[in-house]
């Protein structure tokens, strides 16, 4: 028979654990919440690599003296990458500035569809005039230190250094 002194002890002991419990599996559940951000950031960053990559290889086999301007202009702003071109250059003969836009336009398209954009500009601190690609996701801008209130800039640079900015999400690939 038990002491009146010990009646309810069980309970309070269950509780005990049940709290124990609880504060184990809050833990766990933000052990998995930081893994799924870790596998989202991977994947976008897997995504944007590519997407500069091809769009590097296609400069690279438009390699005339005018395609790195045609595709610096076409990269340039939204409203460019967006214009549909005037020819598929499947089916017909391209010269290098429709393909730089066809070209521009297809890398957009892919960009755009995984929420992320497009930017192509001299890569810092290079005296032989390589351009860099940039492709950003998130509330970052493919650009080189244009913060505003709403984005971060992807990287800071001077005329000797470059890295990228606090807390952006994007990637830069040099492009020759």
């Amino acid at each position: 028979m038990q002491a009146k002194y010990q009646r309810g002890a069980g309970l309070l002991e269950v509780l005990v654990a049940l709290l124990l419990l609880a504060v184990a599996v809050l833990g766990f559940v933000a052990l998995q919440l930081r893994a799924v951000e870790g596998t989202i950031e991977g994947s976008n960053r897997i995504q944007a690599i590519n997407i500069a990559r091809d769009l590097s290889e296609k400069i690279r086999m438009n390699d005339t003296s005018t395609a790195i301007a045609a595709y610096k202009t076409q990269l340039a702003s939204q409203t460019n990458q967006a214009a549909a071109p005037s020819s598929d250059c499947y089916t017909v003969f391209c010269t290098p500035a429709l393909k730089a836009a066809f070209d521009v336009n297809q890398a957009y398209k892919q960009a755009s569809s995984a929420g992320m954009t497009l930017n192509m500009m001299t890569c810092p601190g290079t005296a032989n005039g390589r351009q860099c690609i940039y492709v950003a996701w998130g509330k970052t801008d493919a650009a080189d230190t244009t913060a505003t209130d709403k984005h971060i800039a992807c990287t800071t640079s001077s005329t000797s250094s470059f890295s990228y900015s606090d807390d952006s999400t994007c990637i830069v690939m040099e492009a020759y």
